[in-house]
């Protein structure tokens, strides 16, 4: 055990594609029917699972064809963490990052816990409001610069942004991508329960930053207990001693930098943006960085081009992650995956049912990892399925959250997760070690909260009083028996 030695992160998610294909030959081969919501969405329709006539085998051919295809699906993350590597070198050109992580350190030198809690804090109520995620991207760099600067490392810079990340969605109030589709699809009001998930956001929060910050602790006393320590960092090995003072155009610069966040939020939540267009805004605030910084536009070319070059590993890593669920798609396992996990559920008991859900919905995120996606495919089946077990189907939405959520900081299908580690220049092997303990902190918490919202019958007051899938879960019920 002692030899043994993680593989590098492309051979792993090479290795899941290869044993997802030879799932395809193992697993039966079977799909729900389909309907089509007022949205355009398809979802499933529960009691019509059905096997495929004639099994079909993917081929090793089919295997290495899949992985240019991932490449094409994966485009838009791809290109959108290369164009923001490419703007963030442009920004860190103009010295604008060095004098934030300066001001920074005069701040937060001597208090790097209060700065882990803020990081948490602040990222968690953004992904629970408005559902953000790619937008943490461009943090991650300035936040493994800072750590650096602090004497502790990258680790605890990607383990503050995801844990807040994961958490945030986790814990969500009013994410219009998980939640609020949730709901729609189990006909209970919009938004509704908000009160409970208002009152565990704050633990939630605080079980994430005694993680980190238990690690960083360790770090600052002890660089040898580092799980990075045998990786070169992804800054280089330079120490900055000094650091430019904030001058107006870095604060112009940082200001710019801010208002485009917002500017983006804004616009993914009422004009539906999402990476596409956040590309195009973050090359219009690189533009202006180049006019307001003071640099020509011949180096801002060059630092753009080179920030995109060091992105490359970070890209190869996403498109070849979007390979996995596309095998199991071509393999026609997805939707029988789903379906073998949910059936057991039908012989226990509410309580055991309810955190089963939960369980359920964190493995199912490792093959659909679109939170959205998983609503449609899984929420149509635990509607019933709760409605049967007699369990609030806000309960069903509130594990489908919990499992979608938390398990976002660990699976590497994740394309925003594979970004942010990507770019800190960490390998998945050291960000499993580094993440699985608090995944078992927090699915023990969301268990405890979950047996708790049956037994208090959480939900019950918006639960539907004629069920409009009443005939489904009959059919659900005659399946069964």
């Amino acid at each position: 055990m002692g030899k043994f030695k993680v593989p590098h992160t492309l051979t792993l998610l090479f290795s899941m594609m290869v044993i997802a294909m030879i799932a395809t030959w193992i697993v039966p081969q079977g799909f729900f029917a389909t309907e089509t919501m007022a949205n355009g969405r398809a979802v499933v329709v529960p009691g019509t699972f059905s096997l495929v006539d004639e099994r079909s085998y993917l081929t090793p051919w089919q295997l290495l064809t899949a992985i240019p295809r991932a490449f094409a699906s994966a485009q838009d993350v791809i290109f959108f963490v290369m164009i923001l590597g490419g703007v963030l070198a442009v920004a860190r050109a103009t010295g604008t990052v060095d004098a934030l992580i300066g001001r920074l350190l005069e701040r937060f030198g001597s208090r790097p816990q209060m700065l882990i809690f803020m990081v948490i804090f602040c990222f968690a109520m953004a992904s629970s409001f408005i559902g953000t995620a790619g937008e943490y991207i461009p943090f991650v760099l300035i936040l493994v610069a800072l750590c650096k600067a602090m004497r502790l490392d990258a680790m605890t810079a990607v383990g503050m942004t995801v844990a807040g990340y994961g958490i945030g969605y986790g814990i969500s109030a009013v994410n219009p991508f998980t939640l609020v589709i949730a709901q729609q699809i189990a006909d209970i009001p919009i938004l509704s329960g908000w009160e409970l998930r208002a009152a565990i956001f704050l633990p939630f929060v605080l079980i994430g930053f005694h993680h980190v910050w238990s690690y960083a602790k360790k770090v600052a006393q002890d660089p040898s207990q580092s799980m990075v320590k045998d990786l070169p960092c992804p800054l280089g090995d330079k120490h900055a001693v000094d650091y430019p003072n904030l001058n107006w155009r870095h604060r112009l610069i940082l200001g710019s930098f801010v208002l485009t966040i917002g500017v983006v939020a804004y616009n993914i939540r009422m004009n539906g943006w999402y990476l596409y267009e956040l590309g195009a805004a973050f090359i219009a605030w690189g533009l202006f960085v180049v006019l307001v910084g003071n640099i020509s536009t011949d180096t801002a070319a060059k630092k753009f081009i080179e920030g995109a070059m060091e992105l490359t590993t970070t890209a190869v890593l996403i498109g070849v992650a979007r390979g996995i669920s596309l095998i199991l798609e071509d393999g026609q396992i997805l939707h029988s995956l789903v379906h073998g996990m949910s059936m057991p559920l039908s012989f226990v008991g509410a309580e055991v049912a309810a955190v089963g859900m939960l369980f359920i919905q964190t493995l199912l995120n490792f093959f659909i990892p679109s939170g959205s996606g998983q609503a449609y495919v899984t929420m149509p089946l635990m509607v019933p399925l709760s409605d049967l077990l007699e369990i609030p189907r806000q309960v069903a939405v509130l594990a489908y959250q919990f499992g979608d959520g938390f398990s976002n900081m660990i699976i590497p299908t994740n394309a925003i997760l594979m970004g942010i580690i990507g770019i800190a220049g960490i390998p998945y092997g050291h960000w499993f070690r580094f993440c699985l303990p608090l995944m078992v902190k927090l699915m023990l918490a969301s268990s405890v909260v979950l047996v708790l919202a049956v037994v208090f019958n959480f939900g019950a007051d918006v639960q539907p009083a004629d069920l409009p899938l009443q005939s489904k879960v009959q059919q659900h019920t005659e399946q069964v028996n």
